[in-house]
């Protein structure tokens, strides 16, 4: 992957704010950024990676992110870690005792926050992270503040010696706005000095350093009440005073533009001081805050009276539609009532794997299995627990399938004694979180059978690299991980770890059988690429030969979604019982010659379709 010549400053460029948190890192000097992929912080380090003079990788997770960005600083330069707000959970035990050591060379975390749940599994509120750890917080609501704060958060790291924790949130990492940009400002490290009572956090040393943190704080307190991030906008509607931060602030501004607005940047530790001053001009105050009552619990806490989730929602972001019937409320009002247009009734598109995904016969094979329970984690494999596989019983955190499917195994009692246990993973989800469960079913003897999902790519996040793809993060080729070899290492026997091609179903099937069987931990690995990452290597495409088609509509039980059905009907069979049918046909243009559909198709109605496929062509190396 190729360095870009960055725009010169004064750039006025469209960014969205990942790609603007991603320009400050680079004119911010830092010399070494690192992430682990999850939606809605994947982009900033994609994008940081194709600027020059900077270090940038994938690690294998976020916990292992930030030991590099601090390993960084405590060399003396400046780093940078991202994660979304899930990471943060993985990488807090590093960070819980980053903040009593505090840095070298500023360290700022960005933690993307998915408020509306739009591709994560919780909707957690980052802003506890800087009360938790004792550290700033700050809080952009456009792509430009996004580049700014960024800035001004290096600054602030190196200023008072401790990371600095930058949350955004869907709306500010994927909106683009205008962003002008400055020059890069090369930043040398100031190298590494070895002092083992601040480095080292054994005891004795720790309890020396938590005066430390706690006067830091206090001093953080005094630069809030100053902070030129913390703006406050004057209005002439004074019936209500709005306090927000983040996207949330421009809501506010556009639902009641002649409404006074505390709009905090630097949101932790908040101006207590100049809230309450704030809070005596105005008639009553409004917190809002995306998502939980944080800041207005404080506030009432410091004996501030103010209005927050009585009238707020406590999920999802707080939209001007939301906002407005709330304050009317509040103010005792009625809205009029707005002309709606009838809804049209669209037909439910769930999200759904890809076209010819290898994980497409692995669910299709599971859904034709019985009297097991099927244990999964977070990855593009999540989705086998819909329509029409139904094929996944569990899923809450990344790595969870092992520690669930052993929990299973150990906790059942006599009515799910003859039930097997199988856990799904994938292969860079393996590497995150998952070998120490697979170390823990061999160590505890589980009755357990994992396949492992080896796409060779970080698929739900965009196909990125992961040590199982042999590439890194600018694509360039390293150690690859040999996945039956590990496995081996970590306890399963090597004739209990079976490698095989998904696509291949009686065999993948046969596998399975006999695997669940084995009352001892085995691993069964697939070892097929993702359909989306430039090596997969796509055959000719196929077409539904309609004489042939005999409606069974078997093949719509793979799941592949270049296969629609064209016409319903019924039909009497000769014991008098009637059957759904179901014509279809192959949508060849995306269509890539993977063969599942071929395997359940009993009248064999499934060919060749001529010509190749335009996506196929122009995928196929020529």
């Amino acid at each position: 992957m190729a360095a870009i010549v960055p725009a010169p400053a004064g750039s006025r460029l469209f960014l969205s704010g990942n790609e603007a948190v991603a320009r400050a890192v680079w004119e911010g000097g830092v010399r070494v950024a690192a992430a682990y992929p999850g939606t809605p912080s994947t982009e900033m380090l994609e994008e940081i990676s194709v600027y020059p003079d900077l270090y940038a990788e994938w690690s294998v997770n976020e916990k292992v992110s930030l030991e590099v960005a601090f390993g960084a600083s405590m060399a003396g330069a400046r780093s940078f870690c991202a994660m979304k707000h899930v990471g943060m959970n993985v990488a807090s035990d590093a960070l819980m005792t980053m903040t009593l050591t505090g840095i070298s060379g500023g360290l700022v975390i960005a933690i993307a926050d998915d408020v509306g749940l739009s591709s994560s599994q919780n909707e957690q509120d980052s802003r506890y992270w800087g009360r938790f750890a004792h550290l700033p917080l700050l809080e952009p609501a456009d792509s430009q503040e996004a580049y700014a704060y960024t800035l001004a958060a290096f600054e602030l790291s190196e200023r008072f010696q401790c990371p600095v924790i930058l949350r955004l949130t869907t709306r500010i990492c994927h909106v683009k706005g205008r962003v002008e940009v400055g020059n890069r400002i090369p930043h040398e490290p100031g190298g590494w000095h070895k002092d083992p009572t601040r480095w080292v956090m054994v005891p004795g040393h720790a309890k020396n350093r938590i005066p430390k943190m706690f006067e830091r704080e206090r001093l953080m307190r005094a630069e809030a009440e100053t902070s030129p991030l913390n703006q406050l906008t004057e209005g002439t509607d004074r019936r209500v005073g709005f306090i927000a931060s983040g996207p949330a602030a421009m809501h506010v501004s556009e639902a009641f533009p002649d409404a006074p607005l505390f709009k905090l940047g630097l949101s932790c530790p908040a101006p207590l001081n100049r809230l309450r001053a704030f809070a005596a001009s105005v008639d009553a105050v409004l917190v809002v805050e995306e998502t939980e009552p944080l800041l207005e619990e404080e506030l009432k806490a410091a004996g501030i009276e103010v209005h927050g989730k009585d009238v707020l929602p406590t999920q999802g972001e707080l939209s001007p539609d939301v906002l407005r019937p709330a304050v009317a409320r509040m103010n005792g009002e009625t809205l009029p009532v707005a002309e709606t247009v009838a809804a049209q009734t669209v037909f439910p598109r769930p999200p759904t794997m890809c076209v010819a995904c290898p994980h497409l016969g692995v669910y299709y094979t599971l859904s034709q299995l019985r009297n097991i329970v099927i244990s999964g984690d977070i990855g593009c494999y999540t989705l086998g627990a819909g329509h029409p596989w139904n094929a996944l019983d569990a899923c809450i955190s990344m790595g969870a399938s092992m520690g669930m499917a052993l929990g299973l195994d150990k906790g059942r009692g006599e009515a799910d004694a003859n039930k097997r246990i199988l856990g799904v993973i994938g292969d860079s989800t393996f590497l995150h979180m998952g070998m120490q469960g697979l170390l823990d079913i061999t160590y505890n003897k589980g009755n357990v059978t994992i396949l492992l999902l080896d796409n060779r790519a970080v698929g739900m996040t965009g196909g990125q690299e992961n040590p199982g793809s042999g590439r890194d993060l600018r694509g360039e080729e390293t150690r690859r991980v040999d996945f039956p070899k590990l496995c081996e290492a970590l306890g399963v026997k090597p004739e209990r770890i079976r490698v095989v091609d998904p696509y291949q179903l009686p065999v993948l099937f046969k596998t399975i059988r006999e695997e669940i069987k084995i009352e001892e931990p085995s691993v069964i690995i697939t070892d097929k690429p993702c359909v989306l990452v430039d090596y997969y290597q796509p055959q000719k495409p196929y077409a539904v030969t309609d004489e042939k088609c005999t409606g069974c509509g078997n093949c719509l039980d793979v799941g592949c979604p270049a296969i629609h059905v064209t016409r319903r009907g019924k039909e009497v069979k000769n014991n008098g019982k009637e059957v759904d049918l179901a014509f279809v046909r192959i949508e060849t243009a995306a269509c890539t010659g993977c063969g599942l559909c071929l395997q359940p198709c009993a009248p064999k109605a499934i060919e060749e379709a001529m010509p190749v496929s335009p996506i196929a062509f122009l995928r196929t190396p020529q």
